[in-house]
């Protein structure tokens, strides 16, 4: 994304047109990328994005500039999304609202689905970067790398979550995301969705009961401040997708796509190892922040998801097919 400032500027520039005529060439300007998240900095997402942005900057050099924004700065990633398409942001991360994209990427909403990062690992290679890929191409974006967000656990501020039972009535927070609404209402929560930047006051002031969402996010946004439960649940593992306008992906010089191509791919390893560490200590420190922490049980959750199976299947096209092709690929 090229940034070149008119207006009064413009007498500089003709001025240094004349002396490159007098004296030789100008160097070339540098060409700035933007990387930008609407996660928390200190989330995995917003460390996994800076990483990405710090690493692309070394392997492209002073030939090129990569600016980093976090915290929503620029945008949430709805915004962040339409900024891609139109050429304003060049790299960002997007998590659930990839089904608006795409119905097919819902099938990370199901409940239970992905068993452990190398399972993820083996659906990114054989599923994401082919069919998804291709989906979310058609709608005008570039996914590249498929990175951590995490397994997803419940909070909230009234009592344990041991099975789906202790769900009714609550208003749990959730992404945009029809499926992750469908599945908490078939467990006879309250879902409702809500902007990510939105959730701590919602939280704080009661509109919401609760939410779900991985560790990393939980205390990256410091909800232990305004929750009193944690029930680990691990329902869904939600990837987040590295991803580019196909316009501005398109008009990359081959050697910086191979560039974001390489770094991308270490940097998928990177935080899905941060993500494994961080589920065995998060833990420990939402504990120490005073949360009482509780296993749910697993085997009743997934009894009562057997309807969003049904519906995915019924809803999406191939949708039956995804999550077989999905299961077979767990080791």
């Amino acid at each position: 994304m090229k940034h070149v400032q008119l207006g009064k500027g413009f007498g500089m520039l003709a001025s240094l047109a004349t002396c490159a005529a007098t004296f030789g060439t100008l160097p070339a300007m540098a060409e700035t990328y933007v990387v930008a998240v609407g996660a928390a900095s200190n989330s995995l997402q917003g460390r996994s994005a800076a990483k990405f942005a710090e690493d692309l900057q070394a392997k492209l050099g002073e030939a090129h500039k990569v600016e980093f924004y976090a915290d929503g700065q620029l945008g949430d990633e709805k915004e962040l999304m339409q900024k891609l398409r139109l050429g304003t942001v060049d790299f960002t991360l997007i998590s659930s609202i990839m089904t608006n994209v795409a119905p097919e990427f819902a099938v990370f909403d199901m409940p239970f689905l992905v068993q452990d990062r190398a399972h993820l690992k083996a659906i990114d290679a054989e599923i994401v970067q082919t069919t998804l890929a291709a989906k979310a191409q058609s709608a005008g974006l570039k996914v590249l790398s498929t990175w951590e967000n995490g397994f997803r656990q419940i909070t909230n501020s009234t009592h344990p979550v041991n099975t789906p039972a202790d769900l009714a009535g609550l208003k749990i927070r959730t992404p945009s995301s029809e499926w992750r609404v469908a599945m908490f209402k078939e467990w006879g929560a309250n879902p409702t969705p809500m902007a990510f930047s939105e959730v701590f006051v919602a939280l704080q002031t009661g509109t919401m009961d609760g939410q779900e969402n991985p560790l990393t996010n939980i205390t990256g946004a410091n909800f232990q401040e305004v929750q009193k439960y944690l029930s680990l649940t691990g329902h869904v593992y939600s990837p987040t997708y590295l991803t580019s306008g196909m316009q501005t992906w398109s008009e990359l010089p081959s050697d910086v796509q191979a560039a974001v191509t390489e770094v991308a791919a270490t940097v998928q390893d990177w935080s899905l190892n941060e993500g494994e560490t961080a589920d065995n200590e998060l833990v420990d420190k939402v504990k120490a922040a005073g949360m009482e922490v509780n296993v749910a049980d697993k085997a009743a959750f997934i009894a009562a998801s057997a309807p969003i199976y049904a519906a995915f299947a019924a809803q999406v096209a191939g949708g039956d097919e995804l999550v077989g092709r999905a299961q077979a690929l767990a080791k």
